[in-house]
């Protein structure tokens, strides 16, 4: 596959999978607008924004000529708008442990996918441990079931599923190349 003819990309996944580190290298690898679902969701104190508000800035976001889109914050039907919109659906499929193990690595350290005044608001408290929850049920879960329902109906679409870190890092260095991933 060649990865460069693509220029809408949406990367999906577990909590913990890697999706805004891999968004992150291909953004500056590519040079395209770096879209952080979280970032953009939640307002401070985690409140959400109403469903035709998210709706709105979704359409704003999809309709740009090239994008990277990471998460999976769905309110509403904005996940089949990114998949409408996307030309390439990568779909990290990594083990639980290892989201887990990723969550539990990245608790207290700033990140650029997190919605402003949420950087360091991550603790190992009673939210924190159903975050875990979540995680743990997703390879069973409506989210993951989701994804995979709309992988069908969009089947003209690329849907490429990286299994593990190593496989992660094989596609952000085959990124641009003409070889196959």
């Amino acid at each position: 596959m060649n990865i460069s003819a693509y220029n809408r990309i949406m990367i999906l996944g577990n909590n913990g999978s890697g999706k805004s580190y891999l968004a992150g290298k291909l953004a500056a690898a590519t040079g395209f607008p770096l879209i952080h679902l979280d970032a953009e969701f939640w307002r401070p104190g985690w409140v959400m924004p109403s469903e035709d508000e998210w709706r709105e800035k979704m359409a704003r976001f999809v309709s740009g000529d090239k994008w990277i889109i990471d998460g999976i914050v769905s309110l509403g039907s904005t996940l089949d708008m990114r998949f409408a919109a996307a030309d390439l659906i990568v779909f990290l499929d990594v083990n639980r442990l290892a989201c887990l193990a990723g969550i539990i690595k990245r608790q207290g350290k700033r990140r650029p996918d997190t919605a402003q005044g949420h950087e360091l608001d991550e603790k190992f408290d009673r939210r924190f441990f159903g975050f875990c929850q979540g995680i743990w049920r997703f390879p069973k879960s409506a989210r993951r079931r989701a994804i995979m329902e709309l992988r069908e109906k969009y089947s003209d679409k690329p849907f490429y599923i990286v299994k593990g870190r190593k496989r992660m890092n094989r596609f952000i260095d085959q990124w641009g190349k003409d070889t196959p991933v």
